[in-house]
């Protein structure tokens, strides 16, 4: 392929996925998890219970703006072809490499299958961006030996660790070059440039719980999604198989020249980018679900290494798959958003699907209960969306997961000691769930899109009871904080359990 066409083709996909992804981001419904973090978006704070800051940091000035999904959804959309242009920018200007190679490999960053179809709100969208942007400026400043430039790229490690803690895998490709090419000055420069992000989380946890690392290191896993499994492994292979197989398969077939590139420096810290992460998460795969947006943030790395280690055929060749694979998503994906809502009706996922385009509906419906009573609901997505749409606060009644508990932040349940609640359900009741909570308890049914949803209405809640029977499991099942972690304060044991 000449630099001409392969110039117009990357021309034509750049247009033809971000008019793709625009309209994606526009006629999608908002997910449960979207609506979570543009809360956090609303009440920017240094830090949310299950992740780092950055995604509330992000959404903060869109939010403040509107509540258009297309524009909340526009760092999910410009990411990809933001890595693109930095892959082909690090290419012709850091790599000396021809402009062919350099649009071959920003095709590939475009087309990578998740790139095409996800414009969902995530906390990976700031960790691909800033992690991208550590590794270009660590490879650069890998083949100058510039000190400067180590310590900029632990600048942009630090942001994409207040992104997601999937940081730190980039961080140890970094130990790894720094081992391997007896340079311990350059991950020392690193350490420093990203430690101040690491304190200020590091600070945050310590005021508030440690519940980041409570989520992500414990509760996470004892309530399910860990333990071994002979079928993750397979899952993992999938996964990668899916994002990633044609550059794989050269990377195989041309092993011999990927040892030659591990003795160029850049070169090694690009490949250590992507071989360490992966080879983490095979290690991990047998007693863990791997989620294919982990593996996102190193596709560019992959895509960095095949352009300067491959012969032009195999990028030509693996572009052409992503391009074969992107109009296999966007047909169907086109065909499923022009359908009824009303088509999936008999599908066991209906009720997550209606609940978000009849919110206003079902509102209606409870409407005439809702003077003089708290609206809550027992699943954190219900609570999330409904904020969301109707800009209260509307706390989550119950024990709840591990997962999505932003509402222990956020709701003092001693405020409502009293007060009458009513609490949505998707699913039937159990008035002995409710009873001990309240002085009497009503069960309304709601008709909602070919489902039903459920309304408890509590009178007259005790928040002592509330407290004993709810907020002590809380305790013991999501705030066992281990004793070697020191506690500066916690607002769950403040409000409840002080002492």
């Amino acid at each position: 392929m000449t630099a001409p066409a392969s110039r117009q083709w990357l021309l034509l996909a750049l247009a033809a996925t971000l008019l793709f992804r625009f309209w994606l981001s526009a006629v999608a419904p908002v997910t449960a998890d979207e609506a979570y973090f543009i809360l956090w978006g609303r009440a920017p704070a240094l830090g949310f219970y299950d992740h780092p800051p950055m995604v509330g940091w992000m959404l903060a000035p869109l939010a403040a703006l509107s509540d258009a999904p297309w524009l909340l959804r526009m760092p999910a959309v410009l990411v990809p072809p933001l890595a693109a242009l930095g892959v082909w920018l690090a290419l012709r200007g850091w790599f000396g490499r021809d402009e062919d190679t350099a649009n071959l490999a920003a095709l590939a960053v475009l087309l990578v299958p998740m790139n095409v179809w996800n414009v969902l709100v995530t906390t990976d969208t700031p960790l691909v961006l800033f992690s991208v942007a550590s590794l270009l400026v660590f490879a650069r400043a890998a083949e100058k030996g510039s000190g400067g430039m180590f310590l900029v790229s632990g600048v942009l490690l630090g942001l994409a660790f207040l992104s997601k803690y999937f940081a730190v895998l980039l961080g140890l490709a970094y130990l790894a070059w720094a081992i391997t090419s007896k340079n311990p000055r350059a991950f020392v420069l690193v350490f420093l440039g990203g430690l101040p992000f690491g304190l200020l989380n590091l600070y945050w946890n310590y005021e508030a719980c440690w519940c980041n690392v409570m989520f992500n290191a414990i509760n996470r896993h004892e309530d399910g999604g860990s333990g071994w499994s002979l079928a993750t492994p397979p899952l993992y292979a999938a996964s990668l198989a899916y994002l990633a197989a044609p550059l794989l398969w050269f990377a195989w077939r041309s092993r011999a020249k990927l040892r030659e590139a591990w003795q160029r420096p850049g070169e090694r810290a690009l490949l250590l980018a992507w071989l360490l992460p992966f080879a983490v998460f095979a290690a991990l795969s047998p007693v863990k679900r791997i989620g294919l947006h982990w593996l996102l943030s190193f596709m560019p790395a992959l895509v960095l290494t095949a352009a300067l280690a491959f012969e032009r055929k195999q990028m030509a060749a693996s572009v052409r798959v992503f391009a074969v694979l992107a109009a296999l998503h966007a047909i169907p994906i086109a065909v499923i958003a022009a359908l009824p809502l009303e088509t999936w009706q008999a599908t066991r996922f209906y009720g997550r699907l209606v609940f978000p385009g009849r919110i206003a509906e079902l509102l209606g419906a409870v409407a005439p209960d809702l003077p003089g009573r708290v609206l809550a609901t027992d699943s954190y997505a219900s609570a999330a969306l409904l904020a969301y749409h109707e800009r209260l606060p509307v706390p989550v009644f119950g024990l709840g997961t591990s997962h999505a508990r932003q509402d222990d932040i956020n709701t003092d349940w001693r405020a409502f000691g009293g007060k009458d609640i009513l609490i949505l359900r998707r699913e039937a009741p159990l008035p002995q769930d409710f009873q001990p909570y309240f002085k009497s308890v009503e069960v309304k049914k709601i008709a909602l899109g070919g489902g039903s949803y459920h309304a408890v209405l509590g009178r007259d809640f005790s928040y002592a009871a509330y407290r004993s029977g709810v907020l002590a499991g809380v305790r013991d099942h999501y705030y066992r904080i281990p004793p070697r972690l020191p506690v500066g304060r916690c607002y769950f044991f403040e409000r409840y359990f002080p002492g």
